[in-house]
């Protein structure tokens, strides 16, 4: 009999090769959004093993004499040196919430949030794709791989995630995976969940070595409160209903409790050593996409887009 695990992984295959007969809307429009961010972003190539030509350098006492290219030195009176491209490929683990509290849009000119984590996870791994690094969902089981391939599984990792997300309240949580330590962890989510739980879900991962980044999305509303007088809220994951007399008078206090789960999220960030940013839904893709990009640079050296 099949583990649930295998059982995932023939799903996904199963799923990605649907998906990729009809490129989704939604990968289009990221795609579209990663060229954008990609023409400002430039490849950062750099010496090391690898296999692919980069440049001829003069020999200088001290040089490996295994890398003297003879044929072009025998062209001139100087001795060269054949170097090549650094080509150790990054792998990265992408989870991004799908849980129905991600649903939530305040109005109609902005998206869901559960609409933008999904488009900066397939942009993000598109971007990622093109400077040649391996991508592969979090949680799925299945080996990082990159071209069009991943993309797609990628996509019917998300399918799956938003189709039993409803009998699954763990899904507003990362997953945890065995993840190598040489890997990197991308999550995407609001993170309204209690600061203890959220810690414990990123702590399970980071204890493995890994480096991650952390990305909160939310809608602009649930930063500022900005309703007014008798108000109904009503829970999208099972917390009941709440009716507030007058929304003014816990504005000030709601705001105080907001930036106080944001800052937890940093310390969690912090405290596993990764990096952390928010996102609000108003803002644009692009900026969003390039500060997540750059994030994930910073402290190691990915191959870069070509």
């Amino acid at each position: 009999m099949a583990s649930p695990q295998q059982n995932l992984k023939a799903d996904l295959h199963h799923r990605a090769e649907v998906l990729s007969a009809k490129l989704p809307p939604l990968m289009v429009a990221a795609e579209r959004v990663a060229a954008t961010v990609s023409q400002g972003v430039h490849g950062r190539k750099r010496v090391g093993q690898g296999e692919t030509f980069w440049q001829f350098q003069r020999y200088e006492r001290g040089d490996p004499i295994q890398q003297i290219d003879w044929r072009r030195s025998a062209k001139s009176d100087v001795v060269y040196l054949r170097e090549n491209e650094w080509e150790a490929a990054q792998s990265v683990w992408l989870w991004c919430d799908a849980s129905p509290s991600m649903q939530y849009s305040s109005s109609k000119q902005y998206p869901t949030k559960a609409e933008q984590a999904e488009m900066l996870t397939f942009a993000l791994a598109s971007l990622l794709v093109r400077g040649g690094e391996h991508v592969t969902p979090l949680g799925a089981g299945i080996t990082p791989t990159t071209g069009r391939t991943a993309l797609f599984l990628l996509a019917a990792a998300i399918e799956i995630i938003e189709a039993t997300s409803k009998d699954q309240p763990s899904q507003s949580l990362p997953p945890f995976e065995p993840v190598p330590s040489y890997g990197r962890i991308v999550l995407m989510s609001d993170f309204l969940e209690p600061l203890d739980d959220i810690n414990r879900a990123v702590g399970a991962l980071a204890d493995r070595g890994v480096d991650g980044h952390i990305l909160q999305i939310v809608d602009p509303a649930e930063e500022d409160l900005p309703f007014k007088g008798r108000t109904k809220f009503e829970g999208m994951e099972d917390e009941g209903d709440a009716l507030i007399g007058k929304v003014e008078g816990v504005q000030k206090d709601y705001q105080t409790e907001f930036a106080a789960q944001r800052q937890g999220l940093h310390a969690i960030a912090r405290t596993a050593g990764w990096s952390f940013a928010n996102y609000v839904t108003d803002q644009s893709a692009e900026t969003a996409l390039l500060s997540l990009y750059m994030a994930l640079t910073a402290s190691r050296d990915l191959t870069g887009i070509g």
